[in-house]
């Protein structure tokens, strides 16, 4: 039996939360691409929202923004994966970036601390969202856990 719960009675607010996270990475890669347009691709960039960015950094923040934003429109689990996926992949980002914060030429997305911790957030946000929003028809998700274990509260 898995331990994710179905039908989470919280699972609104966690597709919220998802929406929201989908739609702050793409305000930041939209603020990103406007403030670093005119610079280099790779390499040290300019500040966008309080974070290091550049152009290819700006690019990446918006296509995952979208994707988390489409996955939780169309919703049907779709979002759960999406969600999954996504966060564990903005965790090795961080990571890797964490690694190479203070060089030069292996900092292909132009990252600061700060935006190595706001990576990290945004990717526990996105893997907690996953964790919460399943969802499955009344007949299969099974009864709920308090009555499963007979307490009626």
């Amino acid at each position: 039996m898995a331990h994710t719960p179905v039908n989470h009675p919280l699972r609104p607010i966690y597709r919220i939360v998802g929406f929201i996270t989908g739609a702050y990475l793409v305000a930041f890669g939209i603020i990103g691409f406007i403030t670093t347009s005119g610079e280099a691709f790779t390499g040290p960039g300019a500040r966008a929202l309080g974070q290091g960015s550049n152009l290819a950094w700006s690019i990446v923040s918006l296509a995952l923004g979208a994707i988390v934003l489409l996955g939780t429109a169309v919703g049907r689990n779709i979002d759960v994966a999406i969600d999954q996926y996504l966060g564990w992949g903005l965790l090795v980002i961080g990571s890797y970036e964490l690694c190479v914060l203070r060089t030069d030429n292996v900092n292909f997305f132009g990252f600061t601390m700060s935006t190595v911790i706001v990576t990290y957030i945004v990717g526990l946000l996105l893997i907690t969202v996953s964790l919460y929003s399943k969802s499955a028809p009344q007949s299969q998700a099974g009864a709920p856990r308090q009555v499963r274990e007979g307490r009626t509260a």
